[in-house]
């Protein structure tokens, strides 16, 4: 299952990486994602919203998923996290036929 995770560094870990400028985060990333049973596919610094990082990683499942962000979180570098499950166009194409079955079923407000 990929995921995207996001998230921004706090000002502790901003200090830290100046302090370190040559740390290798997504190395850290890629070794917690590989004992969750998944894998690296990409990392991102971003700078929106304050100094932070874009992870796009394949995991098992959501348990792994979560259990990825707790530890991250809990590490204390990071706040603001944010994940989103990725579907390839080969898995949402089930979910809009299930979709055009159910719309019948609801009614909007009027």
């Amino acid at each position: 299952m990929l995921f995207s995770i996001t998230a921004n560094y706090t000002p502790q870990a901003i200090n830290a990486l100046m302090a370190n400028p040559d740390a290798n985060r997504a190395e850290a990333i890629k070794r917690l994602l590989e004992a969750a049973g998944g894998k690296l596919v990409s990392f991102y610094s971003t700078q929106a919203e304050g100094p932070g990082v874009l992870v796009i990683c394949d995991l098992p499942d959501l348990a792994a998923a979560a259990a990825v962000g707790g530890v991250a979180l809990a590490g204390g570098a990071i706040h603001n996290y944010r994940l989103t499950r990725l579907m390839t166009p080969d898995e949402v194409k089930p979910i809009r036929q299930k979709a055009a079955q159910l719309k019948a079923a609801y009614a909007p407000p009027s």
